[in-house]
């Protein structure tokens, strides 16, 4: 199985669609999805998601279903703080390398951290891991530790339209990272193609292989402007 994480185009947060350059981010990302094709597509609940995924739905003839446990309200909801205003700020807004400054950066406690601190981050990280793994388990791979068991192997290329916050959450625990390692050391960029092997192996376990992370090779293709996150051009 391949799995396609893609995080949505060019954002307007309010109200919550896509910006002319991220609704032809959009269409280059479809145009690239349908050279091999895609049999399952899926899409946060979050309407700059779904317009993201809507071209490739239309070339493929496919309907995005909804995955409610992919959406940014519930990541920022467990993975964000008050400061010292009394606003709710996302926890990765903080400078990254103070995330592995702090002692418990990378100790099973790393949710007792001064940046975690007023967040619901335990909570938030274990959610996405118990989605996640029963999400896998309808696919037919069920997670065994840091591995999958392979009860109904497939081919398919599955496809999901989500977001940053939980895009980097989601993938610490797909490949076993330590999230406070991989939100500190990797990132995603807007429309980004992030692709990861599921192999069959003849044993009946696998574990996901990460082939690209972000990929913008769409972007450069219909020769759009490739900046990251708006602010460096890249």
């Amino acid at each position: 199985m391949l799995l396609y994480i893609i995080r949505h185009g060019d954002p307007i947060y309010n109200p919550d669609t896509l910006t002319p350059k991220g609704k032809l981010q959009a269409a280059a990302m479809g145009k690239r999805l349908s050279v091999h094709g895609v049999d399952k597509i899926f899409s946060s609940p979050n309407g700059r998601a779904r317009e993201t995924a809507q071209p490739t739905c239309d070339l493929m003839g496919l309907t995005a279903e909804i995955e409610p446990w992919t959406s940014e309200d519930l990541a920022w909801k467990d993975l964000s703080r008050l400061d010292s205003q009394g606003r709710r700020n996302w926890t990765f807004a903080i400078p990254k390398h103070k995330l592995l400054a702090d002692p418990l950066a990378l100790t099973d406690r790393w949710y007792d951290g001064e940046p975690f601190e007023g967040s619901n981050s335990k909570a938030g990280y274990e959610r996405v891991q118990r989605e996640s793994d029963a999400f896998f388990a309808k696919l037919g791979y069920v997670r065994e530790g840091n591995v999958y068991r392979i009860e109904a192997p497939t081919e398919e290329r599955v496809a999901v339209f989500c977001h940053h916050g939980f895009g980097v959450t989601w993938l610490s625990h797909l490949l076993s990272i330590h999230p406070v390692q991989f939100w500190s050391s990797f990132d995603i960029s807007h429309s980004g193609l992030t692709i990861l092997h599921f192999a069959n192996n003849p044993d009946g376990y696998t574990c996901p292989k990460c082939l690209c992370l972000s990929d913008l090779g769409h972007v450069y293709r219909e020769g759009l402007p490739v900046v990251y996150n708006n602010v460096l051009n890249i």
